[in-house]
């Protein structure tokens, strides 16, 4: 029986949402650190690593949803692989499924907001609040609206043999390093986060993405994992804000999209995690400590956070 409550025609450009439950530790009520004008990677020709899904073609005079386009009708997509998965939203106009947008849905145990403001619904969609892709629908993302991650950028500055801080010859400023991992789905380099899960604390989530990705803490034994916790509690304890808000990722859809709150962690002497073994875990290919410079080509828009990162602690960029 379908649920003539909750039923919405598709309409003619969506956005969606893969969140999960978030306290209030995101603190909602702040401005993004920084505010996106357009995004670029998510209005690529193809989506997903198979390239059979072909988005519009979205020019920059045509991505915000002010700008009338009565023609725009992209095509609709959400894949296979996430109907019916237990973290996965239903379809709109599901028997059941009512989600409560820009709030904190309680009874789907996801967390509906947005670190951008208040998004519009159109014909019972939610909008990407950046604007058109080319692609409606969820794509391969889980949740309607809003995606919530966290992303730990955990720096370290680089030293010689001697532990002498190393200066970039051209800037003679210390040069930064941090902790990437290379993704097992298109080899990007990323920083070692995740998405979070119902009822998980931001910083939770940091910590055991970091743990996961770069340490492989999935197959520790209960011993080592409690040492290695242990060992890194009070480093995670604090950190500071980077960015938190709308993420450029090529997964993002007119109805789906990718938000983050990422948190610089600076060992500024190596003793806490510039000391530990790298193990890259199951999500990964590869993990690394890389140094920061403009040079650096990272996945979806993360290369922006190094570079704020590097300005803060007046490290070589």
């Amino acid at each position: 029986m379908v649920n003539l409550g909750c039923l919405f025609p598709k309409p003619q450009f969506l956005l969606h949402g893969f969140s999960a439950l978030i306290v209030s530790t995101l603190r909602h009520s702040i401005e993004p650190l920084q505010v996106m004008e357009l995004h670029q990677k998510c209005r690529n020709t193809t989506y997903g690593s198979d390239g059979k899904i072909s988005r519009v073609p979205v020019p920059d005079n045509l991505v915000k949803w002010e700008q009338v386009w009565k023609d725009y009708s992209p095509p609709y997509y959400t894949a296979p692989g996430v109907i019916g998965k237990p973290w996965a939203d239903k379809e709109i106009g599901e028997d059941g499924f009512c989600p409560k947008w820009n709030s904190l849905d309680q009874e789907n145990k996801v967390d509906r907001r947005s670190l951008m403001g208040e998004y519009k619904i159109v014909d019972g969609y939610p909008l990407n609040p950046i604007g058109r892709t080319g692609l409606r629908g969820r794509g391969i993302l889980g949740k309607w609206g809003p995606n919530h991650a966290a992303d730990p950028v955990v720096t370290r500055w680089k030293r010689n043999a001697s532990n002498d801080v190393i200066k970039h010859e051209n800037s003679a400023k210390p040069i930064l390093q941090f902790v990437s991992i290379r993704r097992k789905d298109n080899r990007q380099w990323a920083f070692p986060g995740g998405m979070v899960d119902p009822g998980e604390v931001v910083s939770q989530t940091l910590k055991r993405e970091f743990l996961e990705e770069t340490m492989n803490s999935l197959e520790m034994t209960p011993e080592l994992k409690s040492r290695v916790e242990s060992h890194i509690q009070e480093f995670f304890s604090g950190g500071d804000d980077v960015y938190r808000g709308y993420v450029d990722d090529p997964r993002n859809t007119d109805n789906a999209w990718m938000e983050t709150v990422a948190k610089n962690f600076h060992d500024e002497d190596g003793s806490f995690v510039g000391t530990l073994s790298l193990n890259a875990g199951d999500d990964a290919v590869g993990v690394s400590w890389i140094d920061v410079s403009s040079q650096l080509h990272l996945y979806a828009s993360h290369s922006m956070m190094p570079k704020s990162v590097a300005e803060k602690l007046n490290a070589h960029w």
